[in-house]
């Protein structure tokens, strides 16, 4: 895949003051001290310790996002991940200088170690009396960097930090001594874990456009936020459910030298807080279904989940790929001097934090996985009411026969259809119809629809364009048929057998309550062109000339391709281009593939 390498912004070397200065729009509680890129909190509670932070930009929200009531005092922000120097850090320390001191919490890279560093000595030397008031935290959860390779310089700091950001703020909210607030982040940063895992690097603004890093059916375990290579690639990209049980065994594994980092019994006791974080380019709707294959693998693993975080808190720029993080709750056997109490830490994550960067979160245990996953009991369906009408059709193997032929030839028509809906549509609805057709000629097969009982087969069929196809296409066909059924035995006349005329009312009415819930009137290049040139022609005829009312169908279908669209998705896309396609519309000739299959042209 290829790398976004497009980017919104003025200047790549203004971006980062644009952002903070858009962030202080945003969070009021916040100034901003723009020389040395600060942000702190305006009003500080002086009483209480403060938390500073930072590092390079281009994690967003981490850090700034998080200064505010509740978690941090100041961040420090550097150019786009390089680290801010020493003097911009010593700024941050005398801005939140206070009575109780200042906890420096920083991620293990080499720069911000130094930098944040060379600011507190560089304090505490310009006032030794306060020198112990200043203290520095490193948080290095990166799971995939092993115990040989980061013998030196340790592991990696990831999104494990925000945790230590967010109990140790807590804490220090509620105006716990310095040495409680510093004491409860180096706990939380010795039991963090994180290992991330991307589909793609990612594009630092103002650098030169970067070639693909990985091929298309490859992703990357252990990536590091800064563009690092990770542990390993594999390839093709395996599904969640086989790629989230390797990932949690990095954070769980205790029996390989080089990763057992933290101190899991793998016995049924181990009990965690999960973050899931988005690394900037993942969709809400994929970061989900994360968290939902990481709470499986976890409890294979048989370990119990007392928290569930998710979103994005610390991210690397645009880059398509998350990662997961575990904080290792204490065990019973723990319990003593130094090890807070689980309660407790349960607690700080769950008091609300009143800054933009941190997430809503439930506070509670997730509930089962299979009370999520239990369906509602089931209910008695209208359609097998006994109040419902019995009407056959006048020929049911020959009604079964047309419904399987209009199945099968909208099956076949899928390409053509999806070609037309790429240009006059959002290009779906070509595998909708198909989607539709395939469970009605299930249903069909199966005996569920049958020309024995039309109404109840007319119901299913509604509930299969409602089920199976969804969206605006499934919706209005959805809606026909219920209305069609309904029609049927509102103007059936006693007979269990159904004659034409039964059928051109019972349409005639479907069609009215159809337009109830739209807009669209022919001509409108919509479905609804062909749909109503067929009823009417149908009705006029007291339904004796169903090939007549089909042909006008098809003529009202091919015609859509020289009108404006006035409805549908269709009436978004530009003018001009519908007309030099002169493509009809596909909705439209989905109503024509069905009308000629059922009647067998």
């Amino acid at each position: 895949m290829s790398i976004q390498s497009k980017h919104f912004l003025n200047d790549p070397d203004t971006l980062v003051v644009d952002s903070l200065q858009g962030l202080c729009t945003v969070n009021t509680q916040l100034a901003f001290d723009k020389e040395n890129k600060v942000v702190y909190v305006a009003s500080q509670d002086r009483s209480k310790v403060a938390l500073i932070c930072g590092g390079g930009s281009g994690h967003e929200p981490a850090h700034a996002g998080f200064v505010g009531d509740g978690i941090l005092t100041a961040a420090v922000c550097g150019n786009i991940f390089a680290s801010p120097n020493s003097s911009q850090v010593k700024r941050g320390i005398d801005l939140v200088e206070n009575e109780k001191g200042t906890v420096i919490i920083v991620k293990n890279y080499t720069g911000d170690i130094l930098n944040f560093g060379l600011a507190k000595e560089q304090y505490a030397a310009q006032h030794p009396d306060k020198a112990d008031r200043v203290k520095f935290v490193i948080v290095g959860d990166d799971v995939a960097v092993g115990k040989t390779q980061g013998k030196i310089v340790g592991r990696r700091g990831l999104a494990g930090t925000v945790l230590v950001y967010k109990v140790a703020g807590a804490l220090a909210k509620r105006g716990a001594s310095l040495d409680e607030v510093y004491d409860i982040a180096q706990w939380v940063a010795s039991r963090v874990g994180t290992i991330g895992v991307g589909l793609e690097h990612c594009h630092v603004p103002g650098t030169a456009a970067g070639e693909s890093h990985l091929n298309p059916s490859e992703i990357e375990i252990g990536m590091g936020i800064h563009n690092e290579p990770g542990h390993r690639r594999l390839s093709p990209v395996p599904p969640l459910k086989d790629l989230l049980p390797q990932l949690v065994e990095f954070l769980t594994v205790t029996t390989d030298a080089e990763r057992s980092f933290l101190p899991f019994k793998n016995d049924g006791s181990d009990r965690v807080v999960l973050l899931v974080n988005n690394l900037g380019g993942v969709s809400e709707l994929e970061l989900a279904g994360v968290v939902s294959e990481a709470r499986r693998a976890l409890e294979a693993k048989k370990v119990k989940i007392e928290r569930v975080i998710a979103g994005t808190f610390m991210t690397s720029l645009n880059m398509p790929g998350f990662s997961i993080t575990t904080l290792l709750l204490p065990s019973s056997s723990e319990a003593g001097p130094g090890v807070p109490d689980t309660s407790l830490l349960l607690s700080l994550l769950d008091e609300p934090a009143n800054v933009p960067g941190w997430k809503w979160t439930a506070g509670t245990v997730p509930p089962p996985a299979e009370a999520i996953a239990s369906q509602a009991k089931s209910q008695t369906s209208s359609a097998s009411r006994e109040d419902l009408v019995l009407l056959r059709a006048s020929q049911p193997e020959a009604f079964d026969a047309a419904l399987e032929r209009a199945c099968q030839a909208l099956i076949a028509a899928e390409p053509e259809i999806t070609r037309m809906d790429n240009i006059a549509g959002d290009g779906d609805c070509g595998l909708t119809l198909k989607a539709g057709a395939s469970a009605v000629l299930k249903g069909v097969k199966e005996g569920r629809i049958s020309g024995k009982d039309v109404v109840r087969s007319v119901i299913a069929i509604a509930q299969v364009a409602e089920e199976q196809m969804g969206g605006t296409s499934g919706a209005l066909y959805s809606i026909f048929f219920s209305a069609l059924a309904q029609g049927l035995q509102a103007h059936h006349s006693g007979s269990q057998a159904l004659d034409p005329a039964l059928w051109a009312a019972a349409l005639s009415s479907a069609l009215t309550k159809l337009y109830t819930y739209t807009r669209a009137r022919p001509p409108s290049r919509t479905l609804v062109d062909p749909l109503a040139a067929f009823v009417s022609a149908f009705a006029e005829a007291q339904g004796a000339n169903f090939a007549e009312a089909a042909k006008k169908a098809a003529e009202a279908a091919v015609k859509t391709q020289d009108l404006e669209a006035k409805a549908g998705r269709s009436a978004y896309v530009e003018g001009d281009r519908l007309k030099e396609e002169r493509v009809p519309d596909p909705g439209a000739w989905g109503v024509k593939v069905i009308l000629e299959g059922l009647l067998g042209q």
